[in-house]
């Protein structure tokens, strides 16, 4: 698993990816902007051509709003997203931030 995980991090990283971490270190950066992120899935739900899936890529975690009317992937997945991050809100130390899905590829 970590073997793969790295194999398509190490992928996405050639197209730029930026760390989980980073976006919620510094929400107001990239409001608005498009992101890179890759990961693997932690959650997931979806129903009637909406839904939603957690990506963690080993520095943090964020949501992800699939907009596209497809399905979400499994639980366990290897993902790289692209999308436009957004940023509700910060207090102190926490961040609560999503991802609005413009493109996905699964490993």
């Amino acid at each position: 698993m970590k073997i793969a995980m790295g194999t398509l991090a190490l992928f996405f990283a050639c197209q730029g990816t930026t760390p989980i971490r980073k976006l919620l270190d510094d929400p107001g950066r990239f409001e608005g902007r498009t992101v890179r992120i890759a990961g693997e899935v932690k959650s997931s739900i979806g129903a009637l051509g909406y839904g939603g899936y957690e990506v963690n890529d080993g520095t943090g975690s964020i949501p992800v709003v699939a907009t596209g009317g497809g399905s979400t992937p499994r639980v366990g997945a290897e993902v790289g997203v692209e999308g436009e991050f957004r940023s509700a809100f910060t207090l102190g130390t926490r961040s609560v931030a999503v991802i609005m899905e413009k493109t996905r590829k699964v490993r």
